[in-house]
């Protein structure tokens, strides 16, 4: 998971700045990583923001 954060905080885009991230428990031990971001509508998209996201199949 640190290094599916890392790979995410890496993204950069005009508009975009990345907050507070923590593991929150799913259930049966799994986790998810939750992340907050500032998305500035008129300059970045989230469509663009979850293509690049996604694209860390590793990890996704």
């Amino acid at each position: 998971m640190a290094k599916l954060e890392e790979h995410v905080r890496s993204i950069q885009a005009d508009g975009l700045a990345w907050g507070s991230s923590e593991l929150v428990p799913v259930g049966y031990g799994i986790k998810k990583l939750q992340i907050q971001c500032v998305v500035g509508d008129n300059k970045v998209g989230t469509d663009m923001l979850e293509e690049q996201i996604t694209a860390f199949d590793e990890y996704v």
